[in-house]
């Protein structure tokens, strides 16, 4: 089936920045952009999408608030561009791990895994997307809420999977609800009390399965 969107000519610009490599001047800008990506994030996570402004971003950084634009448009783009790369990472993550190999209880375990991990290396990803989800522009909103809920269905099959397996038949509606809860105490934990990174993966573990199995 003939594509939508033309190919690019073999001696265009586009054909041409396809095949290339990377100049140094893009590797540094493509750093400079992961840089403050991240700094809007533990900003945000800190004081609030509203209590943040690019000119502060800037600063986190050592770049001027003009020059910020070079990078984004708008402290908006930010939030956009940070909460649609962590909900498409965590759909495909969520994905992988529910069509991974094993019984419907090591596929539950690798999802909760999966999230645990999230949480632990990225919490003020997750601590904006909990605070700030309405913050974002409409077309991206729209975005995250597809990828959330398409998430969720990964976590609902496996665990009606699991809960067969033990003899138990769980309507979806039930397990979307089990699913719900248990992101939300797994949500909490950058919230909580300084604690060993080690022994909080186990204890989030074993508190997840509890949710969901009980």
């Amino acid at each position: 089936m003939p594509s939508d969107l033309p190919s690019p000519q073999k001696d265009s610009p586009q054909a041409d920045s396809l095949q290339r490599p990377a100049t140094r001047r893009e590797q540094a800008k493509a750093a400079r952009r992961v840089e403050i990506l991240a700094a809007a994030a533990r900003l945000f996570a800190l004081r609030g999408y509203g209590g943040v402004r690019l000119e502060d971003i800037g600063a986190e950084v050592g770049i001027s608030g003009p020059a910020m634009y070079r990078h984004f448009e708008s402290k908006s783009e930010l939030l956009d561009t940070i909460l649609v790369d962590i909900s498409e990472r965590l759909h495909a993550g969520g994905v992988a791990a529910a069509a991974s190999e094993g019984t419907p209880d090591d596929r539950l375990r690798r999802l909760i895994e999966f999230h645990i991990d999230v949480l632990v290396t990225r919490p003020d990803l997750i601590s904006v997307q909990d605070r700030d989800l309405f913050s974002l522009s409409d077309e991206a909103r729209y975005r995250v809420r597809s990828l959330q809920r398409r998430y969720v269905e990964e976590w609902v099959g496996v665990l009606m999977e699991h809960a067969r397996t033990r003899g138990v038949e769980v309507e979806p509606v039930e397990a979307r609800v089990r699913v719900h809860a248990t992101f939300g105490l797994l949500n909490s934990s950058p919230r909580l009390p300084d604690y060993p990174r080690d022994r909080l993966r186990g204890l989030l573990t074993a508190m997840a399965l509890g949710a969901l199995s009980g």
